[in-house]
């Protein structure tokens, strides 16, 4: 995700330096409910920037305040040879457009936050799907009391844990991924502890359709200490799909994740594995994910080099008894970069990057990828666990290499302009199995977010 997912709402005016010191306000985050606004009670504050009125609002004198908000985006994607042009339409141009405002009412204990969503799309072929188009629907809505350490929660709500290697919003789509269901949290000190019972909301196309998931089911725990991440996921889907055959698939995940940051280094390595059945097949999966970077504050550009080497287990004997692919459940929307036609599943990446500050409000980024299959016998899936491109008679691993170039302008506080560039370039198995043709893709996006 580009910066300007995590810019804060910035306090403007010299005279407003006392006050910065006293208490920096939260950075503004995707799931918005994250957001503590209560500083904002002293009314000085809320005079420093025009969006302060509105993340507080007084109701009496109970102590009782709403917080209001909105983002709206545009974003335009244009694809050339779309899935190396295997797909239906492999030259596609559309337009996605949303708006999630958001309330969010704080009386004592209790708070109830809504968050309605119009998600529209025009041009794309050849159907508007789920992650394209739900028209006016409920993203969040969600009541929850706190009782000291302990906040019990319950209704709609966006999940984003850890680094979103198996749970995450989709921000990157224009419907963002949200879950019924109730969720307690317990806070000591800076430890988190996290327990959730969950089903996926599954977008329709109408307005207010969009309902619980029939067939899938999320239950577990998610535990953080200062730099570690520990994590117990149980996932149901009594329709899925695996090499061309479907049943009842019941899997569990126990991660472990390791990150932090120190004079100017930063990581983030994190472990899966998982253990289950599907159909009358035992599972067992497994994915590591490593990242490493240095970023060099005191050279020009500031630059940020980071190199990450992901490994994702695959099927390595189609049709016994074990079932080696790697379930990544509800990952992030665009999990490689912008332009993401291969997902986690038996899979092998590169990625190295380089990100650059231009100026204060201007950053770019130019990063390659390469990919190749983990096991001969499974093929290559998408985001979304689909399989793409089945193995076939295939005998080469390398699926591809893949180019990208950002750039970013934060032209005020709250809204950001960005253009993406990236092409992928067909591998051997790819010319193998099918259609080899270069992807090329070109995103230019607009976001209004306070």
């Amino acid at each position: 995700m580009r910066k300007a997912l995590l810019l804060g709402f910035l306090v403007a005016g010299p005279a407003a330096a006392q006050t910065r010191e006293a208490w920096q306000p939260p950075v503004l985050s995707i799931t918005r409910y994250d957001e503590d606004w209560s500083n904002l009670a002293d009314a000085e504050r809320r005079e420093h920037h025009w969006t302060g009125p509105l993340k507080y609002i007084p109701l009496g004198d109970g102590g009782a305040y709403l917080t209001t908000g909105v983002e709206v985006r545009l974003r335009e994607e244009a694809y050339r040879n779309n899935l190396w042009a295997d797909g239906p339409a492999p030259d596609d141009a559309y337009l996605w457009a949303r708006a999630l405002p958001y309330a969010d009412l704080h009386v004592g204990r209790v708070r109830a936050f809504v968050q309605p969503m119009a998600a529209f799309a025009a041009g794309v072929r050849p159907a508007a799907g789920p992650a394209d188009q739900t028209r006016i629907d409920l993203l969040q809505g969600f009541a929850d009391v706190t009782l000291g350490p302990v906040t019990l929660r319950g209704g709609r709500q966006m999940l984003s844990l850890g680094s979103e290697r198996l749970i995450g919003t989709r921000y990157g789509p224009n419907v963002p991924l949200a879950f019924d269901g109730v969720r307690g949290i317990l806070h000591h000190g800076q430890a988190s502890l996290s327990l959730l019972a969950m089903r996926p909301v599954s977008p329709g196309l109408d307005d207010l359709d969009d309902r619980s998931s029939p067939t899938k089911a999320l239950w577990g725990a998610y535990g953080s200490v200062p730099g570690l991440d520990f994590y117990y996921l149980a996932y149901r889907n009594r329709a899925a799909r695996f090499g061309g055959r479907s049943g009842h698939e019941l899997r569990h995940s126990l991660g472990l994740r390791w990150y932090g940051s120190a004079e100017g280094w930063h990581w983030n390595i994190e472990g899966v594995a998982q253990f289950g059945r599907f159909s009358d097949q035992r599972i067992g999966a497994w994915t590591l994910g490593t990242e490493v970077g240095h970023r060099f504050a005191n050279a020009p550009l500031r630059p940020d080099a980071t190199l990450r080497f992901n490994m994702v287990s695959g099927d390595k004997h189609l049709g016994d008894a074990r079932l080696g692919t790697f379930n990544a459940l509800f990952p992030k929307g665009k999990y490689f970069g912008e332009l993401s036609p291969v997902g986690p599943a038996n899979i092998v990446s590169l990625n190295p990057s380089v990100a650059l500050a231009l100026s204060d409000t201007v950053s770019a980024s130019v990063a390659g990828m390469a990919y190749w299959r983990y096991s001969r016998a499974d093929g290559v899936y998408d985001i979304p666990g689909n399989l793409i491109r089945a193995p076939g008679g295939a005998r080469s691993r390398f699926i591809g290499k893949e180019a990208e170039m950002t750039l970013a302008w934060q032209a005020t506080p709250e809204l950001e302009l960005s253009t993406s560039l990236s092409a992928f370039q067909a591998g051997s198995f790819l010319r193998e199995t099918g259609p080899a043709k270069t992807i090329a893709m070109l995103g230019l996006e607009s976001n209004f977010r306070f």
